[in-house]
């Protein structure tokens, strides 16, 4: 595209963003911005008579034909079609990243981060577990999509995966599916029964007559075995198998189901497992880790990632809390069991802000990791309207102040409403943001903020926040930029 092809359609009030400029077949490709919205325009000869398969406008421009498309749907799929690099795939066994966007607008700021990094980290920019899309009202395929434009418009070619997060039905694997994502993550923390260790044998004992047939003593042969796992010597005695059988393994049971389901429904289409049991109130023991894999592994599901529950805590969006040292041996057992019952990786869920730990997670997985985040982004967009439109915030802080009680129910945060400022005596916003009890607060309630409406029916503070993110859209993409590089250069030192 030459310097007048720029000009012309600098008269037309459309901005090119040059990186995300393609030809192909003599065809150009790129985003424009025309005020302040997102348009993909397409540069063709007029002697090419081929199909013309996206939905737009069509002009003149110099001795071209313009086509002026919609960031829509389908013109995304296209899109995915007429560039292969678009399309998500497996990542396997490389050091992995997974930057959730709930808002639809992070992923430049993410493939900045990612490229000033060194590239070396594998990337999942489509990333949202079902309970969110239901809170954002989004749809699989709209968080595809969005991810789609923003790969686009960066020029990031090295290759993405896509997860569909915390799926927990057969119905959730299958939108998912049916959407184009490669990463299924499945959840059967509602299966997880938190053992404490006042449970008697016999209660222990009754939940494991519960248990589906072939997932009984008979089955897994563990009674009695000792396995050294390098460093680590795992007994299973009659009452520590009985405790992780009645504790996990109706989980495990379930996670077959849906491996099962998903082999089926994928008719040899690529997909890789993550199993997640990291949202439940005990930390999952070497010991129940071991038994967990071993059962697994019996029952023919293949998975690349897996996400224990680790000691300590991991609240939405901020630091690890807890001692590092206890972290450190926990995380260096679990590495050595998926090492050995492998190799796999293990996923840091809830990793948004955790950066006492990363470096220790890369050391002792030795770059079997995978680190998932998704609040911190959200986070970096209210970090953006501090920075252009306070007002706005204020109102939002307010908000979320009033709904935390109710919003915190389902995540393991600890924010107290007393802890945080009156809006009134706030005087620094962006310093707010990195508060712990506050960010809790504004992290949790986003669900709440993005689709409150007013009486008429309109949105009382999502249509401002888009607004003023696309007014600003530079500023968000650097604030991202800046935070993400912290997240993910511990990572590249010994990346797979």
């Amino acid at each position: 595209m030459n310097e007048d092809t720029f000009a012309r359609l600098l008269s037309r009030n459309l901005k090119l963003l040059p990186q995300s400029l393609q030809v192909k077949k003599e065809r150009e490709y790129a985003l424009a911005i025309e005020a302040d919205h997102r348009k993909l325009i397409i540069l063709i000869d007029p002697a090419d008579t081929s199909p013309i398969n996206y939905e737009g406008t069509y002009s003149e421009l110099s001795d071209k034909k313009l086509i002026l498309c919609p960031l829509s749907a389908h013109n995304a799929q296209q899109l995915r079609v007429d560039f292969e690099w678009l399309q998500p795939r497996v990542l396997g066994l490389q050091t992995s990243a997974g930057m959730g966007d709930r808002l639809g607008l992070a992923t430049p700021g993410h493939v900045r981060a990612l490229q000033r990094c060194g590239g070396s980290i594998a990337p999942i920019f489509a990333q949202q577990s079902i309970r969110e899309m239901i809170r954002t009202h989004r749809s699989p395929q709209e968080v595809m999509d969005d991810a789609t434009w923003g790969i686009f418009q960066e020029g990031w070619q090295a290759g993405v995966g896509a997860d569909a997060d915390h799926l927990k039905s057969p119905e959730d694997i299958d939108q998912c599916l049916a959407a184009g994502y490669t990463f299924f993550t499945i959840d059967p923390g509602e299966h997880v029964r938190n053992i404490t260790a006042e449970a008697t044998t016999s209660q222990l004992k009754q939940l494991i007559d519960q248990l589906p047939p072939g997932m009984g003593f008979d089955e897994n042969k563990l009674l009695g075995k000792t396995f050294e796992v390098e460093n680590l010597q795992l007994h299973f005695s009659e009452e520590a198998l009985i405790r992780a059988m009645a504790k996990y393994g109706q989980a495990v049971w379930h996670v077959s189901q849906m491996y099962n389901h998903l082999t089926l429904q994928a008719t040899g289409r690529p997909f890789e497992l993550e199993v997640s049991v990291d949202e439940t109130e005990l930390a999952t023991s070497h010991l129940e880790h071991y038994y967990i894999a071993s059962e697994l592994k019996r029952l023919s599901v293949n998975w690349v990632s897996l996400a224990p529950r680790y000691v300590g805590r991991f609240e939405k969006g901020v630091d690890y809390i807890g001692d590092l040292n206890v972290f450190e041996n926990d995380i260096a057992g679990h590495a050595a069991i998926a090492r050995q019952l492998g190799p796999y990786k293990l996923s840091l869920h809830s990793g948004s802000d955790k950066f006492s730990i990363y470096a220790l997670a890369m050391e002792h997985t030795r770059g079997l990791v995978h680190l998932k985040t998704a609040g911190t982004s959200y986070l970096e967009a209210l970090h953006t309207l501090a920075d252009t439109d306070i007002a706005l915030l204020r109102e939002i802080y307010s908000f979320a102040r009033s709904h935390y009680a109710e919003d915190r129910k389902s995540y393991h945060v600890s924010a107290l409403i007393e802890n945080t400022p009156a809006p009134e005596n706030v005087r620094d916003w962006v310093g707010l943001i990195n508060q712990f009890d506050a960010r809790e607060v504004f992290h949790v309630t986003f669900g709440s903020v993005l689709t409150a409406r007013k009486a008429d029916g309109s949105f009382l503070f999502y249509d401002h926040i888009m607004e003023d993110l696309k007014k600003h859209a530079d500023v968000y993409a650097q604030n991202l930029e800046d935070h993400f590089i912290r997240h993910l250069l511990p990572f590249t030192s010994t990346a797979r």
